[in-house]
């Protein structure tokens, strides 16, 4: 049997994307201490190959992120396969809105689901710490929608054009619109340009939109962590006689017949809602078959998410809609429940839309364009109609066994069973999914009336949106996998950070709340490690 490679570490982070970026950022920043990252994945596109990659998305739809995941290590009903250094945040948009006050105690508020074990007011400090970190442009919306202490690191995106319009015809229905917030720079940030506008957030050729890898780069080139790509970890083990955690069993991909032994005082799994628990459940030993972290039974557990309902409006009125697509407007209106004789909440966001005006070749007889027909038809059908698109994300609460359980008949290359994640509903939230929906829908009705418009369509997004849980947070060790700071209930030594510990998944985009709580549990791993001194 081969002999293992050790590598030793104050703190072990398991996972390398924004989540494991926040938690290996402070703890260098702030403490002296060896902090090792791991990654199953490598490292993808750098930033100086991000234009060329761009224009070969553009004219022929490649996926700019080469190797962003590993070859057959993946799911059943995951949202992402993307497994590299940096994450799933490689591939965001950059939106970063803030969850509610209301979405840390709807229990509470309303009688249905879970309250969180912290508040809103609790984690507002952190929030606004993953803000100074990634770099977000905003502008704050009315005090009592958008709570916060402090004035956003850096001023909104400039509003288009479409967007002044539309913030014109969204607002003369009463509800106040603004700019959502953006990992985007509006002035230079942290060595990074301004953001050019260029509408192709997916890839930002110029480094503008914050990615996790930008953070990895420089705390390796400081000294400040050491970052191992490429390495799977397959399972963690016990100190004997001890419910700590010893060691994690790795394997480097690139030397698959050396095995490698990762030691550490503390250790982080920052590996995402999915990984997160599927590692632990492989951990499973004879003093914790059902797995570790799990003497609840509820690793796996409420995995949660949201849905999102669209709607195309035509609306009297130019917009060009090639300016800036990606952003948008936000409220917060309807995340806030006032009279309500069912649970209903809702973000709502506007931008505008190319749908139905594009320049085609053909027109509505069929009759071929050329030359300057082209334009003549186009100019025709966008002169004075125009589309906005409307998008309202709802709120959705767990079931229990909304679960992610091992497939024992499917296995990776290396002999271990995957994952599979089945999406459940409360009992609470499917019974008013109609009502939801029908509601959304009666608004986007409303809408339309207000700007002498006519909705074209509305439709249900597939999929479970910005997914978390699985190692929820909570104060009973029964009812929870880790209390308020992610340490879990079971073993004193292991931390589960970001969205793994979420409750519930609020109504709006989830990564800078997953950002959020992830720097509060650095702050708690940092209370064992001395204060850096230089």
């Amino acid at each position: 049997m081969a002999i293992a490679r050790v590598v030793e570490s104050d703190v072990c982070v398991i996972g390398a994307g924004i989540t494991a970026a926040m938690v290996a950022e402070k703890l260098a920043d702030e403490r002296d201490a060896r902090i090792v990252v791991v990654e199953a994945g490598g490292w993808t596109t750098p930033l100086g190959q991000r234009q060329a990659r761009r224009q070969r998305f553009l004219a022929y739809g490649e996926n700019p992120w080469t190797d962003d995941h590993l070859p057959g290590q993946s799911a059943r009903g995951i949202i992402s396969r993307s497994m590299v250094v940096g994450g799933w945040s490689m591939h965001w948009g950059g939106a970063s809105p803030r969850y509610t006050s209301e979405d840390f105690g709807i229990r509470s508020l309303y009688g249905v689901g879970d309250d969180w074990p912290i508040s809103y007011e609790e984690l507002e400090p952190y929030y606004q710490d993953a803000e100074e970190r990634i770099g977000i442009a905003g502008e704050p919306g009315p005090p009592e929608l958008d709570v916060r202490s402090k004035p956003y690191p850096m001023p909104p995106l400039p509003m288009s054009y479409n967007l002044q319009r539309l913030k014109e015809w969204g607002e003369s229905t009463g509800v106040p619109f603004w700019t959502a917030p953006a990992a985007k720079t509006t002035v230079p940030y942290r060595g990074r340009q301004v953001c050019a506008r260029c509408d192709t957030c997916h890839i930002c050729p110029t480094g503008a939109k914050y990615t996790p890898d930008f953070t990895f780069q420089r705390l390796i080139e400081t000294g400040r962590i050491e970052l191992l790509p490429r390495t799977l970890v397959r399972r963690l083990e016990l100190e004997d006689g001890s419910t700590r955690i010893d060691r994690a069993v790795a394997l480097d991909r690139d030397r698959p017949d050396e095995p490698v032994e990762l030691r550490a005082r503390t250790f982080v799994l920052a590996c995402g809602y999915m990984w997160i628990p599927h590692l632990l459940l492989l951990s499973a030993n004879s003093r914790y078959p059902a797995g570790l972290a799990n003497s609840s039974g509820l690793v796996g557990k409420y995995m949660n998410g949201h849905r999102a309902l669209e709607g195309y409006i035509e609306l009297p009125m130019r917009l060009y809609p090639g300016i800036f697509r990606t952003q948008s407007l936000i409220t917060r209106e309807y995340e806030r429940t006032r009279s309500m004789d069912r649970y209903v909440r809702h973000d709502l966001r506007i931008s505008a839309s190319s749908d139905g005006r594009e320049p085609r070749v053909r027109n509505a007889a069929g009759e071929m364009l050329l030359g300057d027909e082209v334009m003549d038809d186009w100019r025709a059908r966008t002169q004075d109609r125009a589309t906005a698109y409307v998008r309202a994300i709802y709120d959705v609460l767990p079931d229990r066994d909304s679960a992610v359980t091992l497939e024992a008949s499917r296995e990776n290359r290396w002999g271990d069973p995957l994952p599979r994640i089945d999406f459940r509903d409360s009992v609470e939230s499917t019974a008013v999914r109609d009502h939801t929906e029908q509601r959304i829908r009666a608004l986007f009705e409303e809408m339309a009336r207000a700007g002498d418009g006519r909705v074209l369509r509305t439709g249900l997004i597939p999929g479970q949106h910005h997914p978390g849980g699985g190692c929820r947070m909570g104060t009973d060790a029964g009812t929870s996998v880790t209390d308020s700071y992610g340490r879990t209930h079971d073993h004193e030594n292991l931390f589960v950070v970001g969205g793994a510990t979420a409750v519930t998944s609020g109504c709006t985009n989830s990564t800078l709340t997953f950002a959020a709580l992830s720097l509060r549990s650095a702050e708690e791993i940092a209370r064992e490690l001395p204060a850096r001194t230089g």
